[in-house]
């Protein structure tokens, strides 16, 4: 017995009266709406209603039990016109986590822009380099830079991300410019310490020369060595745009570039994905050129 589907009945039955009525109102059989009544009856071990050949009447526990299933019913419905209405409109609160760097020079714009296309959406941001678990931290969404290897979260791709080797022109101008990867011997690397596992031929030559005066989990912090001329920094652009653009940075080596990233938004389902979330994906994922604005910088 689905006790939801008696409940329901025996109140309708209550309130029309009879077996008939009841099952007009319902679109089932009078035999049906009979069985769920006798069920719930059986279920409950009391007797609910007294029947006559033309009239039903329920009993003093019956007429309890129908004044309050019917609030039940009645809140139960409610309940779910609510949930009806955080899958037709965008509302609730988006919890989001975001790497450092991006999220603090990048992700206070898409958000207010966000917000202002979806007011009834509130944000709880969390920026963290490490990757976290999008289901154990009670994570909607994940924004993610990187190579994604296949699992079993789904990604969005939202724009690519470059990467370039840099350093002052003080600095190159002390140390010399390397315009190879055996130059590269002797130069001070400043490393940022989540690049361990890359292939950039520039990042394993510098490596191998030991010598990392300074390593970071945060680029901006890197960034700013690399500016005050401490040694070479390979960092994403969306860091290192502005002080290229302003001549505080040269890249080095261009041709050794590291292979582009991509920016991902990254959620655990597909299937009833709230409103709250497709709308942050959707709208993320339409919000940066390509190529994107940090990468509007002269070489």
């Amino acid at each position: 017995m689905d006790r939801l589907d008696a409940m329901r009945t025996f109140v309708t039955v209550v309130s029309e009266g009879s077996f008939t009525r009841a099952a007009a109102k319902l679109n089932m059989s009078p035999q049906l709406v009979s069985k769920y009544v006798s069920q719930l009856e059986d279920h409950l071990g009391l007797r609910l209603l007294n029947r006559t050949t033309r009239k039903v009447h329920p009993t003093e526990a019956g007429s309890q039990y129908s004044a309050r299933a019917l609030l039940l019913l009645e809140e139960l419905d409610d309940l779910e016109n609510q949930l009806g209405d955080y899958q037709q409109s965008a509302q609730g609160v988006l919890r989001l986590s975001a790497p450092v760097s991006f999220g603090t020079s990048h992700l206070p714009a898409l958000l207010m822009d966000f917000q202002r296309a979806h007011p009834a959406v509130a944000v709880d941001v969390k920026l963290d380099d490490r990757k976290v678990d999008i289901v154990e931290e009670g994570f909607d969404v994940a924004l993610r830079i990187g190579a994604l290897k296949s699992s079993s979260l789904i990604a969005r791709h939202l724009a690519p991300i470059r990467l370039v080797t840099c350093a002052s022109p003080a600095y190159l101008e002390e140390h010399g410019t390397p315009m190879n990867l055996q130059a590269l011997k002797g130069h001070h690397y400043l490393r940022y310490s989540y690049m361990d596992n890359s292939d950039s031929p520039v990042h394993l030559a510098l490596v191998s020369q030991r010598k990392s005066p300074f390593t970071c989990n945060n680029g901006d912090i890197l960034l700013q060595a690399a500016i005050d001329g401490a040694g070479i920094v390979i960092q994403p652009t969306f860091i290192a745009g502005p002080a290229l653009a302003q001549g505080d940075l040269k890249t080095v080596l261009p041709e050794y570039d590291p292979s582009p990233l991509g920016l991902y938004a990254v959620y655990a389902h597909r299937k009833f994905l709230p409103s709250k979330v497709r709308a942050f994906i959707d709208f993320a994922g339409g919000y940066f050129d390509s190529p994107p604005h940090w990468d509007n910088f002269t070489l």
